[in-house]
């Protein structure tokens, strides 16, 4: 069981059924999944560099990424339905927590000038969404294997409708926000 998990077992679901009232277990929020995922952008027609995107998701989860194809042919962005646009990889259960305990504790403080992770990125159905501008951060990537730096959006689905909740339960996980609203 990782470090994040336990604490979350332990001490958040406690803390969260009192301040919030709830008195069924089953409606403390929880987190579902949590969804990797890298644009391509004009990348898509360079199959080299789809693969190594692919490769440094892969690597940075431990699961295998997916290229995800185009649902709609756009003439202004010269896109055609079926072409690749980008990579994602779905995490749950205990690659879920391992991510997230890797993120918390080794990523988020790698990044340059880092003051904590803006609270405006929830969805207003309980999802935290934000985004790193580079995988380096990342100490499994290997920067001699990148062929070019790319971001990465990643999105936190929790099991509750409520922001508020929503932020509190990662906040106490030790979600590295910033200071204030």
């Amino acid at each position: 069981m990782f470090e994040v998990q336990k604490k979350y077992k332990d001490e958040v679901r406690a803390k969260l059924a009192e301040e919030f009232d709830i008195k069924n277990p089953m409606l403390i929020p929880n987190i579902e999944k949590i969804v990797v995922s890298a644009g391509v952008g004009e990348g898509s027609k360079d199959k080299k560099f789809l693969q190594s995107v692919a490769d440094t998701l892969t690597i940075i989860t431990g699961q295998k990424a997916v290229i995800t194809p185009a649902k709609k042919s756009v003439a202004g962005f010269k896109v055609r339905e079926g072409m690749p646009v980008g990579v994602k990889v779905t995490l749950r259960g205990e690659m879920m927590w391992n991510f997230l305990q890797k993120l918390i504790s080794i990523a988020l403080p790698r990044v340059r000038d880092f003051k904590g992770v803006k609270r405006d990125g929830f969805d207003g159905r309980g999802n935290f969404n934000f985004g790193l501008t580079e995988q380096l951060v990342f100490t499994e990537v290997d920067y001699d294997s990148i062929i070019r730096v790319h971001g990465m959006n990643i999105n936190i689905s929790t099991t509750t409708e409520d922001d508020k909740q929503a932020e509190r339960m990662l906040e106490l996980i030790g979600f590295p926000f910033t200071k204030g609203k």
